[in-house]
């Protein structure tokens, strides 16, 4: 029976594994996602393994040729209970693949729950507390709200996980 194990590679080494993985014919899956990287006032969204160190094998471990996998090249090892390979749980990596975008990366981020003109509050920061009005998202993790300060309405940034909608 086919079932997906766990594989520990070495620091940097999965998409190494990954590829000599598929070279020997197990199905390999690495899930990967968009990570913001911030250099010298320029930020960036770069690949990035979901799991740093690990990635998944499908295989039967009845008839496959299982322990050919700690010889490849950028795997420590799998995750074995014992001496024998310890399955993931059903369902899992099929969870992880069904939250991929088209792009082919595991897509996390909220998907827009507020609407144009919502009113919203603002639970944590420097405006907790204080409501607004939701005007768009701005990046993954930010979105602008419209506050009433001094008199009219001033446009603020904030981190999307500090808004929930008004009471």
């Amino acid at each position: 029976m086919l079932r997906w194990y766990v594989v520990h590679t070495k620091p940097r080494g999965e998409e190494t594994a990954l590829f000599h993985l598929r070279r020997q014919d197990f199905e390999a899956y690495l899930p990967c996602h968009l990570k913001k990287r911030v250099h010298a006032r320029r930020t960036d969204w770069v690949p990035s393994p979901l799991f740093p160190n690990y990635m998944f094998v499908a295989m039967d471990k009845d008839h496959a040729r299982w322990r050919s996998i700690r010889g490849t090249i950028g795997v420590k090892g799998l995750v074995c209970n014992g001496d024998q390979p310890l399955p993931v749980p059903e369902g899992i990596v099929e969870a992880i693949r069904a939250q991929e975008n088209g792009n082919g990366y595991v897509d996390f981020h909220r998907d827009e729950v507020f609407n144009k003109g919502e009113r919203v509050e603002i639970a944590k920061g420097p405006f907790a507390e204080t409501c607004g009005i939701f005007e768009c998202v701005d990046s993954k993790d930010r979105v602008i709200v419209l506050l009433s300060l001094l008199g009219r309405e001033v446009r603020t940034r904030v981190r999307t996980d500090w808004v929930q909608a008004a009471a």
